[in-house]
């Protein structure tokens, strides 16, 4: 990991120090390690939460302000009325039989993302073992779950991201592309740990935001300093 590429990326700054968060954003475009395409850039929040406890697991999603750089393809699973109304609002697939049977039938997964009306989640369960190892179980606490699919879906399209704290205590997820310059990834970054804060667990005890970690997809890691992101927050 000691090449020519790694050694530039990591050029100017100091890997040990803790940057506030738009000194952070304004290095990391810089980290970057190919030049072939645009790499994505992910955030790594580290929570004082212990998720063997169903009272302590995080989970969630949020809208980026500046979306993600990628567009995500929605199925909708409703009946005709809800279908038309998520396709009218942009989603990429809506109906109801058909599309449970093109999954269970024909091992079909061309979306990135599967919303449901709360009346055809029962129909739904009954693939809940081919989706849920691929993180598609629609889930209320994400939003996919919900009679207001249009809205779903705008945001989804929008640069909604769901995310779920992993055993070590540590939400990892998308905040944006390396070509998204310092103004937009600090913008996506706040709007993630404002929502993991409100989050907080009432069992959380001690330190809840232990440590954010923002890096391209080949990139060293930028480490952020929570106390100076919170005095911003604050002010």
């Amino acid at each position: 990991m000691a090449g020519k590429k790694y050694r530039k990326a990591v050029e100017g700054w100091d890997k040990s120090k803790k940057y506030s968060v738009d000194e952070a954003c304004s290095i990391l475009p810089k980290t970057k390690i190919s030049a072939k395409w645009d790499e994505t850039v992910d955030a790594a929040v580290r929570l004082g939460v212990n998720p063997k406890y169903a009272d302590q697991m995080v989970r969630g999603s949020v809208v980026m302000p500046s979306g993600t750089g990628k567009s995500k393809r929605v199925l909708v699973i409703a009946k005709p009325e809800k279908a038309k109304e998520a396709l009218d609002a942009g989603a990429d697939f809506a109906g109801a039989d058909e599309y449970i049977n093109k999954i269970k039938d024909e091992n079909w997964f061309d979306f990135d993302t599967l919303v449901a009306t709360p009346d055809m989640m029962v129909a739904v369960g009954k693939i809940g073992r081919v989706l849920g190892p691929r993180g598609l179980m629609p889930n209320p606490k994400v939003g996919t779950v919900t009679a207001d699919v249009a809205k779903a879906v705008r945001e989804l399209k929008a640069g909604r991201v769901e995310f779920r704290v992993e055993k070590a205590g540590i939400i990892q997820t998308p905040i944006g592309k390396a070509s998204f310059g310092s103004e937009k990834l600090a913008a996506n970054l706040r709007a993630l740990v404002d929502t993991l804060m409100k989050l907080k667990p009432a069992t959380a005890k001690g330190t809840y935001l232990k440590s954010i970690t923002i890096s391209t997809t080949h990139g060293p890691g930028v480490k952020v300093d929570t106390a100076a992101f919170l005095a911003v927050k604050a002010d």
